[in-house]
């Protein structure tokens, strides 16, 4: 759904979430978590250390899957007034400060120092460099 602009307010760029990114990035939770979680039990003498690891995968795994729809639906807009976001988050983009990549996502920092996450993008340092460009 696109966002209502104001008179003489047109659409520069949309931020869409990458489906592979958010796999990607709940695959590698996976693997770290189950990680540690397999050395800890094995720290602990747990008879059964590969237990974890299965544990957490499946966990992780769960959660992705549920909490997807509502990930892959957070849209981002750019306009050359405003940064508009989800859930009615509205940023000046005279308050941006910087827009960096970040593990898959851009973390944008305002003047009060807010931070905000557009997440999961195909090409994080490209979109970054969008958002800072017409600064």
């Amino acid at each position: 759904m696109a966002p209502v602009l104001t008179e003489g307010e047109t659409l520069l760029a949309t931020f869409t979430p990458d489906r592979l990114t958010y796999w990607r990035a709940h695959l590698i939770m996976a693997v770290g978590l189950g990680a540690a979680v397999g050395l800890f039990l094995l720290w602990q003498g747990n008879p059964y250390p590969v237990m974890g690891p299965i544990g957490a995968a499946l966990a992780i795994a769960v959660r992705a899957a549920y909490v997807a729809s509502e990930a892959l639906g957070d849209l981002w807009y750019l306009t050359q007034n405003r940064l508009i976001g989800p859930r009615g988050l509205v940023i000046p983009r005279a308050q941006i400060t910087s827009a960096r990549a970040f593990l898959g996502s851009v973390q944008i920092t305002t003047v009060t120092g807010e931070r905000h996450l557009i997440k999961y993008l195909a090409d994080p340092n490209a979109d970054a460099a969008r958002l800072m460009q017409a600064r």
